[in-house]
């Protein structure tokens, strides 16, 4: 197997909504307000509507669960959803709860499984591909994560 770069996602987050602590950890929403994609063959702006619905569990892991859409530069419109996991250190703490500082790539275990899907025949490539992606925390609060895109 290959990994090859393919995007960069970045998403600005509101304060999260808590919920909980429930049955499975303590559940926290938050919202997409803004965000883009960059890319060789991708780059858009984040669409409104999209989230991640976090459950933090005692073991310092955030399980993510992400659900969202991007709007292309030249029209289409691309669905995103993934799965991950985020390691809760010292580094990845003090960044989400200050909202000021930032992790980099490999801080802290923050690796996601996106799934795109789209409809339009310039982009139906994505609907064939595996990725997966690196995530970090950036000043806002920010998440951005490189995308790679799996090769046999």
């Amino acid at each position: 197997m290959k990994l090859v770069p393919e995007l960069t996602y970045t998403a600005q987050l509101s304060p999260p909504q808590v919920s909980g602590p429930g049955p499975y950890g303590l559940r926290q929403i938050l919202a997409v307000t803004g965000g883009k994609v960059e890319g060789e063959r991708l780059n858009g702006t984040a669409g409104e509507g999209g989230g991640d619905w976090m459950l933090v569990g005692d073991d310092g892991f955030a399980r993510l669960d992400v659900r969202g859409q991007f709007s292309t530069d030249d029209g289409a419109v691309i669905y995103l959803n993934y799965l991950g996991l985020f390691e809760l250190n010292d580094a990845a703490l003090s960044a989400i709860t200050t909202g000021t500082s930032s992790t980099e790539y490999g801080d802290n275990y923050f690796v996601t499984t996106p799934r795109l899907e789209c409809g339009d025949p310039r982009y139906a490539w994505v609907n064939q591909s595996v990725f997966v992606g690196q995530g970090r925390v950036r000043p806002g609060p920010t998440v951005e994560f490189r995308v790679f895109r799996v090769e046999p």
